[in-house]
Formats: structure tokens, C-alpha cells, sequence
């Protein structure tokens, strides 16, 4: 008999020689079983992501296809809906604009049909009126119909907010171009707010609630009621809402020009300038009133040396302005009449700005060009100015322009 012929020192588990018992057998198909099911169940997982993985992009591919159906209506719109498209809105965000105001009966059927007519990328900032349950494709031939944007208001350098009447015609002021943008239609017929209610909103309702912002405030609230939101309505283009209260277009309208303000350095350029910045608001606007764009910077100056020395400013714009007149020039009775326009007889800045200010105006009210000039005078047909340091030189400039027809 060998050392371990009886097996004392043989591991059961290792020994090939030795025959599996029942239990081990078992054991060992048990072990098997389990391996075999983990490998299924792994299988089923990867083979259920695949399947939610090319469903999910089936229905991707779908979408961007347009294969799937959508909700549309029939008809070409029903009752008015006045929509805002904003600056850098792209189809998908009309869209859903469109969809927002119940024009459309899902984004999707505008923008389906905007696959049709590139025009649709090119639809630019504004309101526009459209109509309610509009078919998709009656939405996009509304969108892109150049009559369907409301067309934006035009605020031209030196407007007043109310007419004038120049060569025997009116030339609208600001109430006027807001109440023409105002109109909008109703069972057929065309409805707007008139001049005079937007007059009587602004002259009557609460500055804070007619949107002036904070650094003007103490003084449209000192101003004449009439007077009081002049030049606040800075030279630019607004988009007007039509359907409004006459509040709320002005509203829109001061906030709109606000924000414009601020971009041309009021309030926050006028800090060195030693004026307040509803001053400086008031500096640009007879800037405007008085000169050419090109001597904005000169004219300036004349302003600030005549208010340093002191002395009055004497300009005909700020009485024409009071007077509601265009002309140039101004009578001796218009001169020597006592009233808060009249800069021959009272010192200093007027009450209010004299009309819209340009941004290249308040920028030259913000920074005047330098020098010591204290006159100037229109010497060209053109509209430039001749400037000079004493009376004696100005008076000259002054009557060779008369003699040449210059005014």
C-alpha cells in the first residue's frame, strides 16, 4: 500500500481521479443553470435598449420627416389676433407664438407649411394682424403679405409731440404717427384711438405710469401738463401694438425710447457734464432744433459757454416751439413776450426739450466740441452755421448771410 492509498492527503475537489459524488453533481448543474440565465437576462436588457434606441430614432426620424400627423385648421382665421414677432425670433418661435395667440391649431402646422416658401426666414421684427384658426398654410401667406405687419412709427429728429402747420399744411406730430399706427380692424371696420385721446392720456395719467423713468421724473411732474413728455420720445423707429389703450401705447413708447436713451449715454454719460440729465435731454433737443448734424458739437458748446458766463441763450426755436410755429425767425413781439420759452428774456435751459433729440445730438450735449464761441448764425443755404467768439464778428456773419439770401 502506497503513503495515501487510503486517500488521507487527496483533495476531492481537485483530484480527477476520484469520482464525483451525487451532491457535487448537482451542485456543479445548479452553477451552470445560473450562468446561462444571466447570460439571457443580459441578453433581453441589450437587446430592449436597442429597441427603445431605434424606436426613439425611428420616431426622430419621423418627426423630422414630418411623417407623423398634426393638428390644423381648415379655414383662413376667423376673429383679428394681433401677434409680436421680436428680434431674432426663428420660424420654430413664430410658430409657437402663432400657436400662443390661437391663430394656429399646432406650431407644427406652420412650420410645415413654411417648408414651402423661404420667405418665412425673412420675416422681421413687429406686430403683425392675423387671424385666429388659420390654417397653417393661410398663416404662413398671412405672415409673409408686407400689408399684414403693422408698419412702425418713425420718430424724426426735432418732432414736436403735437402738429404743426407749415406752408399751410400740418405736419403730424408724435400723438399724430402713434394714433395712425394705433388702428386696428373689428367686424369689418377700422378702429383707432384719435391725436387728442393720446394727448389727454399723456397730460392726464401719472408719469410712473406712463413708464418716464426715474431720472426725469421730479421734473415732468414740475412741467406744463401739455409740455411735460416732450423729448422723451428720442428720434428712432417703434414698434406700436395696435388695439391698446392710449396708457399703454405710450407706455410702450417711453419705455421703448427709455432704454434708447440710455444706449446714447442718458443717464448714465452725463455725469461730468455739470447738468442734470433731464438737462442735457433739454441741451440736445435745441441742438437739434438749431443746427446741422455736422455743427451739433459747436452748437453745444455756445450752449454751455452762454450758460457759464451767464447769459441768455436767445434762441427762436425755443419761442417758435412755445409759439407752435416752424419759421426761423422771430418777431420783436414774439421777443420781448414774457414766457418760459422766451430765452431772449429768461435766463437759462428752458422748462422742457423743444422736441425728439437725435443720439448724435445728445451725444454732442454729452461732450461739446471745446472752444470759447458765443454766437452763431445759419451763413450757408444749407444749414451750416457760422460761429464766432465776439458780437462785432457775429453781427458781420449775420448780415452777409442776409445779403446772400440765406434766410
Amino acid at each position: 500500500m502506497s503513503g495515501d492509498d487510503l486517500g488521507l492527503f487527496t483533495d476531492p475537489e481537485v483530484d480527477e481521479r476520484r469520482p464525483l459524488k451525487k451532491r457535487d453533481r448537482e451542485r456543479d448543474n445548479a452553477r451552470a443553470k445560473a450562468k446561462k440565465r444571466k447570460k439571457t437576462v443580459l441578453w433581453l436588457v441589450v437587446a430592449l435598449i436597442l429597441a427603445v434606441g431605434m424606436g426613439g430614432a425611428y420616431y426622430g426620424y419621423r418627426e423630422l420627416r414630418g411623417i407623423g400627423s398634426f393638428e390644423d385648421y381648415a379655414g383662413s382665421g376667423e376673429v383679428d389676433a394681433i401677434v409680436e414677432v421680436q428680434d431674432g425670433d426663428v420660424v420654430s418661435k413664430i410658430a409657437s407664438t402663432l400657436y400662443d395667440n390661437g391663430v394656429i391649431a399646432s406650431a407644427r402646422a406652420f412650420t410645415e407649411a413654411s417648408k414651402t416658401d423661404a420667405r418665412v426666414t425673412s420675416i422681421q421684427p413687429g406686430f403683425y394682424l392675423m387671424k385666429t384658426k388659420m390654417s397653417g398654410q393661410n398663416a404662413v401667406a398671412r405672415m409673409i403679405d408686407p400689408k399684414t405687419r403693422v408698419p412702425a412709427v418713425q420718430i424724426v429728429g426735432g418732432l414736436k409731440l403735437t402738429d404743426i402747420q407749415a406752408d399751410g399744411k400740418a405736419v403730424p406730430g408724435v400723438y399724430s404717427k402713434l394714433a395712425a399706427a394705433s388702428c386696428t380692424e373689428k367686424d369689418g371696420a377700422k378702429v383707432c384711438l384719435t391725436a387728442d385721446e393720446i394727448k389727454a392720456a399723456a397730460e392726464q395719467t401719472d408719469p410712473v405710469a406712463l413708464g418716464v423713468p426715474e431720472w426725469a421724473l421730479a421734473d415732468v411732474k414740475r412741467a406744463d401738463p401739455q409740455f411735460r413728455l416732450e423729448g422723451l420720445i428720442m428720434r428712432g423707429v417703434y414698434q406700436v401694438k395696435p388695439g391698446v389703450t392710449a396708457v399703454e401705447l405710450i407706455r410702450s413708447v417711453i419705455v421703448s425710447s427709455a432704454q434708447k436713451l440710455q444706449g446714447a449715454g442718458i443717464p448714465g454719460g452725463t455725469m461730468n457734464t455739470g447738468f442734470r440729465p433731464y438737462e442735457v435731454l433739454v441741451i440736445a433737443s435745441l441742438i437739434e432744433k438749431e443746427a446741422i448734424e455736422k455743427d451739433f458739437g459747436q452748437v453745444s458748446q455756445v450752449i454751455y459757454n452762454r450758460i457759464a458766463e451767464p447769459m441768455p441763450l436767445q434762441f427762436d426755436s425755443t419761442i417758435n416751439y412755445r409759439n407752435n410755429q416752424p419759421h426761423i425767425r422771430t418777431s420783436d413781439a414774439d421777443r420781448n413776450a414774457i414766457q418760459p420759452y422766451n430765452t431772449y428774456k429768461v435766463p437759462g435751459l428752458t422748462p422742457t426739450p423743444i422736441g425728439s433729440p437725435s443720439q448724435q445730438a445728445i451725444a454732442a450735449a454729452i461732450k461739446p466740441a471745446g472752444g470759447d464761441m458765443m454766437y452763431f448764425v445759419k451763413c450757408q443755404k444749407d444749414g451750416t452755421s457760422c460761429f464766432s467768439k465776439t458780437y462785432e464778428e457775429h453781427q458781420a456773419k449775420d448780415q452777409k448771410a442776409q445779403q446772400e439770401g440765406v434766410y
